[in-house]
């Protein structure tokens, strides 16, 4: 009893009930260790947590699952594929509308231009766009013995056809410069011959379609060919003197002809057929040109005036008092723009003459125009706003007479016939020329916008 009552007061614990509140404790210390230990490893633990609901996630579905959310049945099915179809065709009318739009748009753009073209009042600006070429640019076609008279260009671009005092046609590539073909002189009193001329030919003209050719000649002659095998068709004679002019009417086979007995004649290539015969100048005429319009223009030589022909009126209008080169309008009896002595003086001092004017050309439809002389250059000018003036862009030296200038109808060249001689006489011979075709590029610089636009 003594035993044990010490032991009690000393606190040790006895066995049986003191033993088992021993272990309670004991497993509370470690259920509060275990707890701190929870504690500190308790962001571990969420993080594991965390990925395996992720993994869980992440992990793929079963393809029953995904058939059960794709299935829709018959109808919704029918109704997406109808609004399928009408998007599309929605669609469609979208595009062909705009379609329509730009075409409509072309065609009205088109039709502007075919009216204003017709009234002459369409002007495009490129002028200013064209850069003077160097002289090693100039190509320089040699064939004709004499001086070269006149030139014309096919429709195309892809043909020249020159003809000189030579009584000569040559039919040129512009691409590679080679002949295509010759049409040579015609022999007097020759049977079995090929036709062609026999006396200096001073004109030509090619119809808009590039079908026929028409030369006119000394002897009073106009002879169609077939431009393309330079084949002699018909022979049209009716002039009393020279035939110095010659232009179709554009868009027909209507060919117009002037000549130095002071007449223009009209006929019809097509049907081998002479039309009418107009009068009116006072002296012989010296060139002639026609457009789209049933009438031409003349340019009389000494009687000094141009002369516009109103064909199915059979009327005309006078314009006097032409000097070196002039700008005319058809409701104005004088000049709009007037440009004296356009290449200079030549001859000693005191008496000083201005170059003659041997030919002039204009772009079509467009503020670009180019004359040629006897000056050592071909010039070219820009027609100001409303016609009201000309400037002078640049000049390209050329030696020797400039008896016919053309312009491509794409504008990309101008082709120059020069000679020796002028294309209507002997005046003057200037030996260090060439007779010769020269095709000169013009290229273009597009003119940068002013400041502020």
């Amino acid at each position: 009893m003594s035993a044990t009552a010490g032991a009690r007061k000393r606190g040790k614990p006895a066995s049986g009930a003191g033993a088992g509140a021993g272990a309670g404790k004991r497993r509370r210390k470690a259920d509060s260790a275990g707890n701190r230990g929870k504690s500190k490893g308790g962001g571990k633990m969420n993080e594991e947590i965390s990925s395996d609901s992720e993994s869980e996630s992440l992990a793929p579905r079963k393809p029953e699952e995904e058939e059960e959310e794709l299935e829709e049945t018959a109808q919704e099915k029918k109704l997406r594929l109808a609004k399928l179809y009408l998007e599309q065709l929605r669609q469609q009318e979208e595009e062909k509308a705009e379609a329509r739009a730009f075409e409509e748009d072309q065609v009205a753009g088109r039709l502007k231009e075919d009216v204003l073209e017709q009234r002459g009042r369409l002007q495009k600006s490129v002028a200013k766009e064209i850069q003077a070429p160097a002289s090693a640019d100039i190509r320089v076609l040699r064939g004709h013995q004499l001086s070269i008279t006149c030139l014309v260009i096919t429709p195309d671009d892809s043909a020249i056809f020159s003809a000189a005092k030579d009584c000569t046609i040559i039919k040129w590539s512009v691409e590679s410069g080679r002949k295509l073909h010759v049409i040579p002189r015609a022999k007097k009193g020759a049977e079995g011959k090929p036709s062609g001329h026999s006396s200096h030919v001073l004109c030509m003209a090619i119809s808009s379609d590039g079908k026929y050719l028409a030369s006119g000649d000394r002897s009073k002659l106009i002879l169609i060919w077939e431009a393309q095998s330079c084949q002699h068709l018909y022979t049209f004679t009716g002039h009393r003197d020279a035939v110095s002019g010659l232009a179709f009417r554009r868009g027909t086979h209507q060919l117009y002809s002037t000549s130095h007995d002071r007449s223009v004649k009209v006929w019809n290539v097509a049907e081998n057929s002479y039309v009418e015969t107009l009068f009116g100048h006072q002296d012989a005429v010296a060139a002639l040109d026609a457009l789209s319009r049933e009438c031409c223009v003349t340019a009389g030589g000494r009687d000094g005036t141009v002369r516009v022909w109103k064909i199915p009126e059979e009327s005309q209008l006078v314009f006097y008092g032409h000097h070196s080169v002039a700008l005319w309008g058809l409701s104005k009896k004088r000049p709009l723009a007037l440009q004296r002595e356009a290449h200079g003086l030549r001859g000693e001092p005191g008496l000083e003459q201005p170059f003659w004017i041997s030919s002039v050309a204009a772009l079509l439809n467009t503020d670009l125009v180019a004359t040629g002389s006897h000056s050592s250059c071909v010039r070219l000018w820009q027609c100001g706003e409303g016609f009201r003036q000309l400037d002078l862009l640049c000049d390209i030296p050329l030696m020797g007479f400039i008896n016919s200038l053309k312009f491509s109808s794409s504008g990309d060249f101008l082709v120059a016939g020069v000679g020796q001689e002028h294309r209507l006489g002997r005046w003057w011979r200037i030996k260090e020329a060439r007779n010769s075709v020269c095709i000169i590029p013009l290229r273009r610089v597009p003119v940068p916008p002013a400041a502020g636009s």
